[in-house]
């Protein structure tokens, strides 16, 4: 019974969220079932409880007739249509028992089928409707029982107890309270189910754009040294066959490091909730990103040593330098770049990539995917980006992220 209940103590689930089987195809779905079951049962119980009723009440009510039974049929029978169209089956039910009341056949279960007929014209939401039968039906049995029985059958019938009024509206307010109740969950429930739906699907876009985050990141910084790479290799072909050979050895380690690094990407897709095989790229790696870029002909200058982080800012923070320095060797003309890194507050890691210029294209600083990733994976944090030209020429970079990162609140 304990995964029936909230942690920490609390109603059970199904209280909260609603049964499993409750409303599970949607409010359509309700309304194309017929409910026959129910309806056949309630109609054989409001018959044989009648008869019942009648053996005792022989004395004081008229006797069940063929009419009296045809009515009790289409009281409990109209419950067949409750949930197509509650609002003519609550008034029609009304109406049959209203009649069966004015005949002067014996009480008894036929006030069952207005219960019900009521409850499910409350609970889809017409509450109105239900008040309106309800009430007419109270006001015309207190006519019936306290004036027009002297002119309706069975002859010699006295007028009812008052006190009577007040056990009928007493019951009438109990079905509509129970009724309320019932709509009021209902809704509740349908309001948790999409506001969980909605957080899956927000948790599913995140998990979407962290992974071409991923992928763009690996793979940019990847292609970009194979580009050069590539460039210089075919340049010294004939010339330098050694250097050559030096700028294909860069391409192979080069493309072997992407294509583990997008297996990780692609095996986190294949197996969700799993350890990654291998721990995330971090700043402690920044070595070998000055590697690569050197082998792409870019000398870069690392000042300042970064404290331990977290995991998620620890990732950032690399894949935001390995961003920056890619768009220096794709888009600007200096060969030297500078990384600057600081977190002299004690609450924020600073992260500044330089380079001298000046840009070689229109995108000077990046593409739009590049610079927008970098964004995005600071604002996840808390942090901000800012990427502009410098006063005194070349591009600068530079990152702001918070040490201590606030946990999330779990979706409901």
């Amino acid at each position: 019974m304990d995964d029936r209940r909230v942690r920490g103590g609390g109603p059970p689930l199904w209280w909260r969220h609603g049964p499993p089987w409750w409303n599970r195809s949607g409010e359509e779905g309700n309304a194309s079932r017929w409910p026959w079951p129910s309806t056949l049962l309630i109609t054989a119980f409001v018959l044989g409880g009648s008869r019942f009723a009648a053996e005792q009440q022989v004395d004081d009510r008229a006797s069940l007739d063929t009419f009296a039974r045809v009515l009790l049929v289409v009281a409990a029978g109209l419950l067949l249509w409750r949930h197509r169209y509650p609002v003519v089956v609550v008034f029609g039910t009304a109406a049959a028992t209203m009649l069966y009341l004015g005949a002067g056949y014996p009480y008894g279960p036929v006030f069952v089928a207005v219960a019900v007929a009521c409850f499910s014209a409350v609970v889809a939401g017409h509450r109105t409707a239900a008040w309106t039968a309800l009430g007419l039906l109270w006001v015309g049995q207190g006519l019936v029982a306290h004036w027009l029985y002297q002119w309706l059958p069975p002859s010699g019938d006295r007028a009812a107890a008052w006190g009577s009024e007040g056990v009928v509206a007493a019951w009438a307010v109990a079905i509509v309270a129970v009724a309320e109740l019932v709509r009021t969950r209902r809704e509740q429930w349908a309001r948790e189910r999409a506001e969980r739906a909605q957080a899956a699907r927000r948790r599913a876009d995140e998990e979407r754009l962290r992974i071409a985050r991923e992928l763009h990141d690996v793979l940019a910084h990847s292609i970009s040294v194979i580009n050069v790479q590539a460039g210089v290799g075919l340049a010294l072909l004939d010339s330098d066959p050694e250097q050559a050979r030096t700028a294909l050895t860069t391409i192979k380690a080069a493309s072997k490091e992407a294509l583990g690094e997008v297996r990780q990407v692609l095996d986190t897709l294949r197996t969700p909730g799993d350890a990654p095989r291998a721990p995330a790229p971090g700043l402690d790696r920044l070595p070998e990103l000055v590697e690569q870029a050197a082998s792409a002909g870019l000398t870069v200058t690392v000042e300042g040593t970064a404290p331990k982080l977290p995991p998620g800012t620890d990732l950032a923070a690399f894949r935001i330098v390995q961003e920056a320095l890619t768009n220096v060797v794709r888009h600007s003309g200096s060969r030297h770049a500078r990384v600057h890194v600081d977190s002299g507050d004690g609450t924020t890691l600073r992260l500044r990539v330089d380079d001298d210029g000046p840009a070689t294209g229109a995108d000077a600083g990046g593409s739009g995917n590049g610079l927008a990733g970098m964004r995005e994976r600071a604002a996840a944090l808390g942090g901000t980006i800012e990427a502009g030209p410098r006063p005194d020429g070349g591009f600068r970079v530079l990152a702001v992220l918070p040490l201590k990162v606030k946990a999330k609140e779990d979706d409901r």
